[in-house]
């Protein structure tokens, strides 16, 4: 008996093909592969550590119609083969018995046919019937409704995506819209509050001020080695929440949830990680039950040394095309990261680029509702942080690219309201530099209201991070100005909302045209049913982020932001925009993602950003083929 190590199959061309992993088209000999069990008392022994004896069967030739399936290298041969052929569940043996059932990549639970039992010795392990993955989704979603507490909801399916990876997956993208308040916002936001206390294994790496020095080391930890997209969070400022420290960690899991069953990518090529560099949270900090470094926060050259630390350290070891998200960092840091980084890695900020791009595609498909176009309507932001800034310049880039005029001049359109009142010129030499470019020749305004009535703003919206301070007054003035006014409340979780959909539809009686950023449940005025809509970054950053991977791209531009913007835009249809719509069901979201991710794409192309040549004649049909499927696949 031999015990095989996995990693002398992944140089070996005979198995995993020697075609890099965007290859198409390729025609290859790959000795197929049969287990022999060997009838020795020693063998059976062996046999029951997962060890197998190899024989090579008949060659045959092997027709490779992709092998991206989300952009990862094909480790486990499974790109290789048709939907139909068998894969083997390679682990760091063959996986097989008790440990078969414990791995979660091949874990199928009942799932496993009567034939696949016998080759991989799981006879008594599991009760005697066979059941389908469509009656397995069908029992989950079942129990998941038992639950009354939404937590309990989240706890149920991290569990499930710890014991079964497609089960998981597979869920999550047939009750997409059911789930996605479940995995992500606004459940994740408590699911971080408590995540010290419903911790059970690690769903990601820790690197802490602990790790200084080593980092490079700690990311070669990781089991995976093929990683291709990075969320990272040092936890300051997580939703509306604040700074949760080490807690934040629930944020990079979930977006890389969503990246898999929303954006196809797969999931071994997805890393989720913690900066802890300490938190000021003195609740957190006195918690038993906390996880993180017990100390404040760090800050100035120790913090900068660390995150440089980290991002020389993930170039160096998986590449100059792997896409680092930063999520949920505090102001100060998010933007210095972003320029710091922008020019020397592949780098994307969800909540200012993000959030940028799903609110202009919301409103670009508005002006279907309202008529004109964005150089027509005057805009007017509660909140001038990350959200705030980046939203207001992508709308200033687009109406520079609709009329010629300089992005200087097209800011104008756009004014921002912060704590101290509206951002104007006399206000400017203690503005925070992001700050600057929207303060506008105008009296000081101490109030939101005095804002609205003195700006008179088409559309108002909401980055504050504060509850229910669109108050009455304030959404009574915009109906008071506005036939249809614009109302997007966006701030996380529901509860940090700047109004309700009912108080929106209500105090303007029945007109405003609303979305938020969690979602709010259908409400009935005057006998009529209106249907909020959601400005979720989950509509873009999956597709944003296969089409840069399916392309090669090195760096991010903000044409393709503006690319993800208009091909959103595009997706809704009339009879969302009758139903008073500004954004598509989620029913649809992965055909979404791949028209995202093919504009996203073809903009790279022509931007000169792409490395993956030549580029794939559709690019669409591409990003289609590129995106991880959940389903079983049948083990030899």
């Amino acid at each position: 008996m031999i015990s095989l190590s996995r990693s002398c199959f992944l140089g070996n061309p005979g198995i995993c093909g020697s075609g890099g992993p965007f290859s198409q088209g390729q025609t290859r000999r790959a000795p197929p592969l049969g287990v022999v069990a060997v009838g020795t008392n020693a063998a059976r022994k062996s046999e029951r550590n997962g060890s197998v004896v190899l024989e090579n069967a008949a060659k045959e030739v092997v027709e490779l119609k992709s092998t991206v399936h989300g952009g990862d290298k094909d480790v486990y041969g499974e790109d290789t083969a048709s939907e139909d052929q068998p894969v083997t569940p390679w682990s760091v043996s063959v996986a097989s018995g008790y440990n078969l059932i414990r791995d979660p990549h091949h874990n199928k639970g009942l799932a496993f046919s009567e034939k696949e039992r016998d080759a991989h010795y799981l006879r008594g392990l599991l009760p005697p019937v066979v059941i389908s993955q469509e009656l397995q989704v069908k029992k989950m979603i079942n129990a998941i409704r038992q639950y009354q507490v939404p937590l309990q909801k989240y706890i149920a399916m991290m569990d499930l995506q710890e014991r079964n990876q497609k089960l998981f997956y597979k869920l999550l993208i047939e009750h997409v819209e059911e789930l996605l308040p479940v995995v992500y916002t606004p459940t994740v936001g408590e699911a971080c509050q408590k995540y010290g206390s419903i911790f059970q294994r690690p769903q990601g790496l820790f690197i802490s001020l602990k790790e200084k020095g080593k980092i490079l080391e700690v990311l070669r930890n990781w089991p995976e080695k093929n990683i291709q997209v990075i969320v990272v969070t040092d936890g300051e400022r997580i939703l509306g929440l604040g700074d949760l420290g080490c807690h934040g960690m629930g944020i990079p899991v979930g977006k890389l949830s969503l990246y898999t069953a929303l954006g196809g990518v797969r999931p071994s090529a997805c890393l989720p990680v913690t900066i802890d560099v300490g938190t000021n949270n003195e609740k957190l900090l006195d918690d038993e039950f906390y996880i993180g470094l017990r100390q404040k926060r760090a800050t100035g050259q120790e913090y900068a040394e660390l995150l440089q630390e980290f991002m020389t350290a993930v170039k160096q070891n998986y590449g100059e095309k792997v896409l680092v998200q930063f999520e949920d960092f505090a102001n100060h840091n998010a933007f210095d990261l972003l320029s710091k980084y922008g020019a020397t890695h592949l780098v994307f900020n969800d909540d200012i680029q993000g959030t940028a791009s799903v609110v202009l595609a919301g409103l670009i498909s508005s002006l279907k509702l309202v008529g004109g176009s964005l150089a027509d309507h005057t805009f007017l932001f509660l909140g001038a942080g990350e959200a705030g800034t980046g939203i207001a310049e992508l709308i200033a880039l687009e109406i520079s690219k609709q009329t010629n005029a300089p992005v200087e001049e097209t800011r104008k359109k756009v004014w921002l309201v912060d704590s101290k009142g509206l951002i104007v010129n006399s206000r400017l030499d203690s503005l925070q530099h992001f700050k600057k470019p929207w303060a506008h020749e105008h009296e000081p305004v101490t109030t939101l209201v005095d804002a609205v009535n003195s700006i008179k703003p088409t559309v108002l919206i909401g980055t504050s991070g504060v509850g229910r301070t669109f108050t009455k007054e304030v959404v009574e003035a915009m109906a008071a100005n506005n036939e249809r006014p614009i109302i997007l409340a966006l701030s996380n979780p529901t509860s940090q909302s700047e109004c309700t959909a009912e108080e929106a539809y209500t105090w303007t009686q029945g007109r405003a045209i609303y979305c938020s950023g969690s979602p709010f449940p259908p409400v009935e005025y005057k006998g009529k049913v209106y249907t909020p809509g959601q400005s979720n970054n989950a509509y873009i950053f999956p597709g944003f982020g296969l089409g840069l991977l399916m392309s090669g791209t090195i760096r991010v531009h903000d044409d393709m932001l503006l690319a993800a913007s208009e091909a959103l835009a595009s997706q809704v249809s009339q009879e969302d925009f009758d139903k008073g719509l500004i954004y598509p069901p989620f029913t649809n979201i992965r055909e979404i993602s791949a028209h995202i991710a093919a504009k996203v794409a073809a903009k790279s192309y022509e931007l000169g950003l792409a490395t993956r040549l030549p580029q794939p004649k559709d690019l669409f049909q591409y990003a289609q083929s590129c995106m991880y499927s959940p389903n079983y696949r049948s083990f030899r």
